[in-house]
């Protein structure tokens, strides 16, 4: 299992079920988180890359319902696979208003799961091939400027500033993510190890390098700054366009 394996987030509040979700993706090559509640799955979302969320219904505090009308509201394109114990015709369609992508109701077969587990990534991956460079996402921060559908970056002065994959997969990362503390492991697990090792000292070597294509001072970096044990902080404010 590597970086590049699917990593899912299961949010269920029932501790036993979801150990043997957790333990039964695990075993058919899925990465996996889990989480009990709204507050824990908002940690992982902003820490870790997440390709597909298996979503209960009934959860304390903030339901599954609210949860996927928010996310969506965010405009989260993650994946969301519902789990509920109530089966009625008319809770599968709430959800899927809500923005679910398939439901599923309890109990249920492991099997069952992962086949639409499968088929919703496979719907997804297919859904981005067909919209190829149609969606055009860009950030701003202290006037520089990130294409993310060309992958460029762009200096204040209107220059384009050479940097290879892995650094701008570092700058995408901290671009969606800032004012908040990412540690090294978390950089890593963003950006799916594109660094050409396992090791977190690759990201003190690439923000090492990114210091010096962006920062004034790049001894005295006010852009991205260090955080002592913690990792990185990337202070700007930015804009998506």
């Amino acid at each position: 299992m590597n970086a590049s394996t699917p990593h899912i987030l299961v949010v269920e509040d029932d501790h036993e079920i979801g150990i043997l979700v957790a333990k039964y993706l695990r075993t058919n090559e899925y990465r996996v988180t889990t989480a009990k509640d709204a507050r824990e799955m908002d940690c992982t979302l902003a820490a870790s890359r997440i390709d597909l969320l298996v979503l209960d219904l009934n959860l304390p505090g903030e339901d599954g319902l609210s949860i996927c009308r928010r996310l969506r509201a965010q405009g989260s394109p993650i994946p969301i696979v519902m789990l509920t114990a109530k089966g009625e015709e008319i809770d599968r369609i709430i959800g899927l208003e809500m923005g679910a992508d398939d439901y599923l109701p309890k109990p249920f077969n492991p099997r069952e799961l992962l086949a639409r587990i499968k088929s919703v990534l496979r719907r997804r991956t297919l859904e981005v091939e067909s919209i190829g460079e149609v969606r055009v996402q860009a950030f701003s921060f202290a006037g520089w400027q990130l294409n993310v559908t060309v992958r460029e970056l762009f200096s204040p002065q209107g220059a384009k500033v050479t940097v290879t994959g892995a650094e701008f997969d570092l700058l995408h990362a901290f671009c969606e993510r800032p004012g908040r503390v990412l540690s090294r492991d978390q950089l890593l697990d963003l950006t799916q190890g594109r660094f050409g090792g396992p090791y977190e000292r690759s990201i003190d070597v690439l923000v090492s390098r990114l210091r010096h294509k962006i920062e004034a001072d790049p001894k005295d970096p006010e852009i991205i700054k260090t955080v002592r044990a913690g990792g990185y902080l990337f202070t700007p404010r930015v804009e998506r366009r």
